[in-house]
């Protein structure tokens, strides 16, 4: 397994919050299923393992080499692609963007084009369900959070979350990687991701410049380890 898809499933694997949500609107879809940034599999393999047909698309070829590898007998097809812009061979029911996939996006206008991709590929009737972070909570007095851990083949791979700032324009989130080798060598590098400050109704705007129909929004509850999100729900006219 590559070092980017170890540090893939540290970082991501443990979140289950959003899970019986996605597992609902596949339920009412009653067709295939579109998991856009699906990393290595968190949601699509949940989705495959309950009979859900499902497409798995990233951009990262090794994280579509370890999500094949888990896909072994399941309604599942990995596929590289970028989510900003991609084509399929099929149409599919449904399209999730989960994570904050969208506030990676570089702009609005990325936006659009990725929301006219999900327009093109989906059946008439339709939905695409997007989750957003539109702001951070306040400060909490709790205690401070845990790493995420992982060990594979004697290493041991730690994901510290340090901060996350909302800086205007992007919301910064900085985590310190540490690696331990069977040999108990301590290595690490700290790891920024900056997702891009975003409303519902924003979003929803562009979406009708698209040809998408917002829908009525969803909401996931935060956990301890992560904030709550925004679902932003929407339709492909029949």
């Amino acid at each position: 397994m590559s070092t980017a898809a170890i540090w893939h499933d540290a970082e991501n694997g443990a979140y289950s919050a959003d899970l019986p949500l996605w597992e609902e609107l596949a339920e009412e879809a009653g067709g295939p299923v579109l998991d856009l940034g699906c990393g290595t599999g968190r949601v699509a393999l949940h989705l495959a393992r309950r009979g859900h047909a499902t497409v798995g698309l990233d951009l990262a070829p090794e994280l579509i080499a370890a999500l094949a590898e888990r896909a072994d007998g399941l309604p599942l097809q990995p596929v590289v692609g970028d989510a900003q812009s991609f084509e399929l061979d099929a149409d599919v029911a449904l399209a999730l963007a989960p994570m904050q996939l969208a506030q990676l996006l570089p702009d609005g206008a990325a936006r659009v084009e990725c929301l006219r991709s999900i327009a093109a590929h989906l059946r008439p009737g339709g939905r695409a369900a997007l989750a957003i972070v539109e702001a951070l909570p306040a400060e909490s007095e709790g205690p401070p959070p845990l790493p995420d851990v992982r060990e594979v083949d004697g290493w041991v791979y730690s994901s510290l979350p340090l901060d996350a700032v909302d800086i205007g324009a992007e919301i910064v989130i900085q985590r310190l990687r540490q690696t331990v080798s069977p040999a108990g060598e301590l290595s690490e590098e700290e790891n920024e991701i900056r997702i891009r400050t975003l409303s519902a109704a924003q979003l929803e705007s562009e979406a009708v410049e698209a040809g998408l129909t917002p829908q009525a929004r969803r909401q996931i509850a935060p956990t301890d380890l992560h904030v709550g999100s925004t679902v932003v729900v929407l339709g492909q006219e029949g």
